[in-house]
């Protein structure tokens, strides 16, 4: 990089360390993907601030232990294919 560009997410392939803070305990909503909306972009993957999404060969992966339900990857889908719903 130059200097004149700017950054805007990453695209995390693969998590090689899995061990980091599990925060499914406290979440409030969780991310739910509509395979049918997706378009596999890999934007949701890209703006997950804690890598809790992957992309896999049928879209989003989502660990969610890692999640802290932020709606991040829901605002930045830009199919709509991501709704976040209460936890149970």
């Amino acid at each position: 990089m130059s200097g004149d560009e700017t950054v805007k997410g990453v695209i995390l392939l693969r998590r090689k360390d899995l061990g980091g803070r599990d925060v499914a305990s406290w979440r409030v909503y969780k991310p739910v993907v509509d395979g049918e909306k997706c378009v596999k972009c890999g934007l949701c993957a890209g703006y997950c601030p804690e890598a809790a999404i992957t992309m896999g060969e049928e879209g989003p992966v989502l660990d969610l232990r890692f999640c802290k339900g932020c709606g991040v990857c829901a605002n930045e889908c830009p199919a709509k294919a991501i709704a976040m719903e209460k936890e149970a």
